[in-house]
This record gives structure tokens, C-alpha cells and sequence, in this order.
């Protein structure tokens, strides 16, 4: 009978094998992901006539407010605020992680070696033998997946990489809201500045006035005190003024990744133009908002986890290869040799005191906490979608209503002076129409800039919309993203 060849009998064991590889392809532990059941609203509190399918949340911050300053303050921001450093630094840490769990699965190749040398007295001898030897080899391990431990693994940090992400897509739209914010802001104290110095002026032409019909001994020295004392009031209030502007200024100077400078003006607080803001679809904001998606990509990751704590219990199967030299140097003898060998080896748990399986309960218990916390993000992100359409539905009303009020004030103080002039009313009516009418005007100046700072934060609530550079990525489900095998996206600036 014809003897096999070498080469068929060292190919004999693959056969044995085979059965595991297709196991190993076959199997994860651990349950799959499903995203929770929710019922959302049809609509959202307050949602005024603007609904439908668009959304002010697709069109890209530089479209939102027609300010050529404020767009190149967030593009100045996006490229040099810090905080968005550390969430691109944080991407790249998670991604090297996916490359750590991946490497489970692939051979270790190692190596190793020794030298010795000496003398020994052996029996039987009369005196010392002398002796050196040395060995080295390469050590091959393969850990076969059988159980999916290292995909479940490897599934983890994906879900983490992807939380990142959404992390750092978070961190950019604060970014963009708290800038327009603080620029929004910056244009108020400008404005409450401008009407502290109106009002600054006219205590002083009252002062005038009220000296001169007091020196000419038609009134008495009373009202050119009230004068006076308004008029420092007035004076206060500039300087406390311009000392928020400098500290606003600074703020947005951090914001942009700068040291504290002063900042350009585009259009004043009068002329800016407050946008249409369709709120678009209830379901949306799932898909939009940044801390949804990471919250969804936590629960991806604690969910692989507890696959990763099941496949503990199982053995872990591997194959391993041993490739060498060896040699001995003995009395004048020489021997070099050289070795191999391939096994097989099973591992696995029989008793660990409990260790095993408390693990695989507070990582289930962790996987309910990231669902828990899920579900109150999402109801965070309706409230604080629906606390921006309050806002800006009753500050039409409020402002419409200050507008009125200044209108009839300014009136008021035109017809006091007149009356006074001719002596038919007294000093009070003038200065109360006076003191009414500032307040006013500083209240005026508010709301418009809260109108505006409430823009910014509805489009921060529905989760603000980007021209990404990998749509494919963008519009991917957090399930495909946990089944996805490709390279992660780039972390460039989006």
C-alpha cells in the first residue's frame, strides 16, 4: 500500500478543524441589539402653524442668520475652540480601541530565546564538565472566536467610536448655539448701552434746564437735584455697561479658541432679521440630535458588553505553533537541533467563586441603565424643544407689546417736556415719563435679543443640521452602524 506524502499527513488535522472555523462563524453570545419601543407625540407642545416635514434643524448653521460676522466667528470657532480638540482627540482614542479589540482575533506572533553557559560536576566524573547552550523560536497563538467574544468585543468599541462622534457633532452645535448666544448678546449690552447714553444725555439737558429756571428764580432747587441724581444713575449704568461688553467680548473670544479681544460688529440688534424655524417631524430628532445618537450608541456598546460577559462562561478554543532552534555544547560534543510543533488547546472556567457570573449581572444591569437613559434623553430633548417654541411664541407677543409701550412712553415725555416748558406741569411728570420710558427701552432691547438667542436654541434642540463629509455615515442607522465592518469615518472637521 502506498505511503501518504508529507505533505497530505501534515494536512491531515484541517478536516478536525473545519467544523470549528464554521462554528466560530456561526455563533455569538449575548443577545442582538433592538432599540427600545417608544410612542412619540404626533407633534410637539406649542408646535405652531410651521410644521410638516422641513425643518429649520436641515438647513446648516451658516444659512440660519444672515450675519457675516457671526458666520465668521463660528467658522473661526469650529476650527480652534479647545473643547472641540478633546472631542476629536477622544474619536481617535476610540478608534485605536476598535484596533485593539479586533487584534484578539487575529494570530500572535511572538518570539523568544535564552543563552546559558557553565560548569557542572556530573557523576561519575573526576572533574567539572563545561557546557553552553542556547535556544530560540518563534511562538504562533490564534484564539478561535467560537463563541463571538471578540466580536461582541469588537462591536463594543465600535459603539463607542460612534458615540464619540456623536459627541463631538454635541460639542459643535453647543459650540454654534452658545456662540450666536453670546453674539446675540454682545448686540443687546451694545444696544442697552446706546440707550443708557441717550438717557445719559437727556438728564443732562434736564439738569441744564432745571439750573436755568432755577437760577432765573422760577422754580426751586428740587428738581435740578432729581436731575442730577438721574443723571448719575444714568452714568452708572454706561460704565457697568461697558464693563459686561469687555467681559462678553471675552467669553467669545474664549469660545473662538482666542485670548481675550475685542470682537467685530455685523448687523445691530434693530436689524437683525429673526428666521422662519419650521420645527419638521416628531420622529426626527431621533435621528438628529447628537445626544440621542450617542445615548442609542451606549446602549449598542453595554448591549455587546453583556455578549462579551456571556462568552466568559464558554471555552476559549486556539491553536498554537512553535518553530525553533536548539543547541548544547558538552565536552568537546556539539548538538544543534531544530524544533516544531502545532496543538490545539481548550481552556475554560469550572469555578470562579461567583466572579463570572456577577459580572454578567451588573453588566445586564448596566445595559438597562443605558436604556433608562436613552428614554430620558429623549424626553430632555422634547422639553427643551418645546421650552424654544414657548419662548418664541410669547416673545412675538411681548415684544409686540414693548414696542407699543416705548411708542406711547416716548409721546408721554415729549408732551411732559411741553408742559412743562409752559409751566403747566411740574418736574415729577416730566421725570417719571422719563424714568418710565428707559426701562422700557432697555426691556425692548432684550427681547429682541432673546428672540434671536431662542433661534439659536431651537436649532440646538432639533439637533441642528450639517454638510457632512461622509453622508453615507450620517444617514446610516445606529443598528447598521453596530453591524458595520468598514473603516470608521474620518474625523476631520465636519
Amino acid at each position: 500500500m502506498k505511503k501518504p506524502s508529507r505533505k497530505f499527513r501534515k494536512m491531515r488535522w484541517l478536516p478536525a478543524t473545519l467544523p470549528i472555523l464554521v462554528i466560530a462563524g456561526c455563533m455569538t453570545a449575548g443577545p442582538d441589539y433592538k432599540r427600545p419601543d417608544s410612542t412619540l407625540p404626533a407633534e410637539f407642545r406649542d408646535q405652531s402653524a410651521q410644521s410638516g416635514a422641513a425643518s429649520l434643524a436641515d438647513a446648516p448653521w451658516w444659512t440660519v442668520f444672515d450675519d457675516k460676522v457671526l458666520q465668521g466667528l463660528v467658522t473661526e470657532a469650529l476650527a480652534n475652540n479647545l473643547d472641540v480638540q478633546v472631542a476629536v482627540a477622544r474619536i481617535e482614542q476610540a478608534r485605536a480601541l476598535i484596533g485593539v479589540a479586533q487584534s484578539e482575533g487575529k494570530p500572535q506572533v511572538g518570539y523568544g530565546g535564552t543563552v546559558k553557559g557553565g560548569r557542572e560536576s556530573i557523576t561519575g566524573e573526576h572533574r567539572p564538565q563545561d557546557y553552553a547552550g542556547y535556544r530560540g523560536g518563534l511562538l504562533a497563538t490564534w484564539e478561535l472566536d467560537v463563541w463571538g467574544r471578540i466580536r461582541r468585543s469588537t462591536e463594543a468599541a465600535r459603539a463607542n467610536l460612534f458615540a464619540q462622534e456623536d459627541i463631538r457633532r454635541g460639542v459643535m452645535l453647543t459650540l454654534v448655539s452658545d456662540l450666536a448666544t453670546g453674539y446675540f448678546n454682545l448686540l443687546g449690552l451694545d444696544q442697552e448701552l446706546a440707550i443708557a447714553q441717550e438717557s445719559a444725555s437727556v438728564y443732562k439737558k434736564n439738569v441744564e434746564l432745571f439750573t436755568l429756571r432755577f437760577q432765573a428764580g422760577r422754580d426751586n432747587r428740587l428738581p435740578v437735584d432729581r436731575a442730577q441724581a438721574a443723571y448719575h444713575s444714568s452714568t452708572d449704568r454706561i460704565a457697568d455697561l461697558t464693563r459686561a461688553i469687555a467681559q462678553q467680548e471675552n467669553v467669545l473670544s474664549v469660545l473662538v479658541g482666542a485670548y481675550p479681544r475685542g470682537i467685530k460688529r455685523g448687523r445691530p440688534l434693530t436689524d437683525q432679521v429673526t428666521p422662519k424655524t419650521p420645527v419638521g417631524l416628531t420622529t426626527d430628532l431621533l435621528k438628529r440630535r447628537p445626544d440621542i445618537l450617542a445615548a442609542e450608541q451606549r446602549m449598542i456598546q453595554a448591549n455587546a458588553e453583556v455578549g462579551v460577559a456571556t462568552a466568559n462562561f464558554y471555552p476559549r478554543i486556539g491553536l498554537s505553533a512553535l518553530a525553533g532552534i536548539f543547541g548544547l555544547r558538552l565536552s568537546g560534543s556539539t548538538i544543534n537541533s531544530f524544533i516544531w510543533n502545532v496543538a490545539g488547546s481548550v481552556s475554560g472556567p469550572i469555578y470562579s467563586g461567583g466572579r463570572l457570573e456577577e459580572a454578567l449581572r451588573a453588566q445586564q444591569a448596566y445595559s438597562g441603565e443605558t436604556v433608562i437613559n436613552y428614554k430620558k434623553t429623549v424626553l430632555a430633548a422634547f422639553r427643551e424643544t418645546s421650552d424654544a417654541l414657548i419662548a418664541q411664541r410669547t416673545l412675538v407677543d411681548r415684544r409686540a407689546a414693548l414696542q407699543s409701550q416705548v411708542q406711547s412712553l416716548k409721546n408721554a415725555v415729549d408732551l411732559s417736556l411741553l408742559r412743562y416748558t409752559a409751566g403747566r406741569a411740574s418736574y415729577f411728570e416730566v421725570l417719571e415719563a422719563e424714568q418710565q420710558l428707559f426701562p422700557a427701552q432697555y426691556s425692548l432691547a432684550q427681547t429682541r435679543r432673546d428672540q434671536l438667542a431662542a433661534v439659536a436654541n431651537l436649532y440646538k434642540a432639533l439637533g441642528g443640521g450639517w454638510d457632512l463629509p461622509d453622508p453615507q455615515q450620517a444617514k446610516a442607522s445606529p443598528e447598521q452602524k453596530s453591524q458595520a465592518v468598514s473603516p470608521v469615518p474620518n474625523s476631520g472637521s465636519k
